[in-house]
């Protein structure tokens, strides 16, 4: 059973690899394609997939470490390194979202104009910003860097 377990654990940490590798490859590929073709947004994109890429393999490594460590090595010493990995990953997680979002994960994103930072979505009422006046000055920033003008 302990071999199982962790082979398993072994299996899902190279899952994890596969992916980095999978999207790295793919992900350049696309890049130069869009270069090729002159996209406007091709770096941009190349960045958002592999930081979304690494931000899977992250939560797999955890999945991976939480179950080698529960089933096969369940004392203070383990948890203890558990804990840290979990911390370090999580970090790296967080800093990947900020990296491709423009805010911290319990942050709502803002809404930007020519003049400035109006506020967070949330706190706008977006039916106001869309009256003919504010037509040419209010974008929207959606999470996967598509950009709305209201």
């Amino acid at each position: 059973m302990r071999e199982w377990i962790e082979m398993s654990s072994e299996g899902i940490q190279a899952l994890a690899v596969v992916i980095i590798v999978v999207s790295i490859v793919f992900g350049f590929a696309r890049y130069v394609l869009q270069l090729v073709k002159r996209s406007a947004y091709s770096y941009s994109a190349y960045k958002r997939l592999l930081g979304r890429s690494l931000m899977l393999a992250l939560e797999i490594l955890v999945a991976a470490d939480v179950i080698r460590t529960v089933l096969l090595d369940l004392t203070a010493k383990g948890l203890e390194i558990l804990g840290a990995l979990v911390v370090v990953r999580t970090f790296l997680s967080w800093s990947l979202e900020v990296e491709l979002e423009g805010h911290w994960p319990w942050q709502a994103p803002t809404i930007a104009t020519r003049e400035g930072v109006l506020g967070s979505v949330g706190e706008l009422d977006l039916e106001s910003l869309a009256s003919p006046a504010c037509s040419d000055k209010v974008i929207l920033s959606s999470s996967k860097g598509a950009k709305v003008k209201l």
